[in-house]
């Protein structure tokens, strides 16, 4: 088993956390990660409070270990947050945007603050915020993010916060990136794409499918779900998500798109519920090229902390015995 801080502050067996993808997280998949040690996160995504209740009580009802729940900070309102912190989560994360409006209230709820981040300039927001665990997320990930990639952006990050823990993300799907991650000084892994195509995932069959049979060249990060959805992200953190018609016609054509939208939106939305994946967007890694099959939220996480562990005991013999 590995220990590290983050297992020590959630009582985890494996230093496995669940991305709290908006409408994929919900609350079985997030059950389903704590249960088999990891911690699960609901996505509590734009802040549908009559969904996220549902998904909630899912999740504390489904588990009897720590769990929690993410929020798109920018987006995200006081009473949604609120409403959260009544269900008890061990953890609240918060993304994209000040953490601090919301710290205050995590913390007092006794709550654990987890802060995601995309440079180093949030890196110190979040510490002054309070946050008890740090996530650095790098742009090999699926959906929103910043410019850095995991690789640099992870050690530098856990450097300039120490000593509070910090939790890699971007790319992570296998045990060799949880193994990683632990070697460029984070406390463990934060994974989406790979539990996108978990069972207990709320995700769509067919967009499982794609992300199963999709390659890591397949992936785009754009602005243009956004756009025509009429959805305020920030320039700086656009979306990765797999290729598509859609995608292949607007990207780099934004203003023209901006101007198109009434019409657009419209069809996009049609798309949407119809689940033409054609046309609406699947938020997805670069990782997929390590993703083939759909399988149990709680096999993934065995599978992936019995490779990391592997990992870690095979390559210590790439140590040579001291010369004397």
């Amino acid at each position: 088993m590995i220990e590290t801080a983050l297992t020590n502050l959630f009582g985890l067996q494996h230093p496995i956390v669940l991305a709290p993808m908006g409408r994929i997280a919900g609350g079985r998949l997030a059950a389903a990660v704590s249960n088999a040690g990891g911690l699960g996160l609901v996505g509590g995504g734009y802040g549908d409070a009559q969904w996220l209740a549902t998904e909630l009580s899912l999740a504390r009802q489904g588990t009897m270990r720590a769990w929690g729940v993410g929020f798109i900070t920018w987006s995200a309102h006081r009473s949604v947050v609120e409403l959260a912190l009544r269900h008890g989560p061990d953890a609240v994360m918060l993304s994209f945007g000040d953490p601090e409006p919301y710290a205050r209230m995590v913390k007092a709820s006794g709550a654990a603050l987890i802060c995601q981040v995309q440079d180093l300039e949030e890196a110190q927001r979040a510490v002054r915020a309070g946050a008890d665990l740090i996530v650095a997320q790098g742009t090999e990930g699926g959906g929103h993010g910043g410019r850095r990639s995991t690789l640099s952006l992870v050690p530098a990050v856990a450097d300039a916060v120490a000593p509070i823990p910090v939790v890699a993300a971007g790319g992570i799907a296998d045990g060799r990136g949880l193994a990683a991650a632990l070697m460029l000084g984070a406390h463990g892994a934060l994974i989406g794409t790979r539990f996108y195509a978990a069972l207990e995932s709320l995700g769509h069959p067919e967009a499982k499918r794609r992300i199963c049979a999709a390659r890591g060249d397949e992936t785009a990060r754009t602005r243009v779900f956004d756009v025509v959805r009429g959805l305020a992200w920030p320039e700086k953190y656009p979306g990765r998500a797999l290729r598509n018609a859609f995608l292949q016609r607007w990207h780099g054509h934004e203003a023209e798109l901006a101007e198109a939208v009434p019409a657009e939106r419209r069809r996009y939305q049609s798309a949407a519920d119809e689940r033409d994946f054609d046309t609406a967007a699947v938020w997805a890694g670069e990782s997929v090229d390590l993703i083939d099959e759909v399988e149990a939220a709680g096999a993934i996480v065995q599978r992936i902390a019995a490779a990391a562990e592997d990992r870690l005991r095979a390559h210590a013999d790439l140590l040579a015995p001291p010369r004397r």
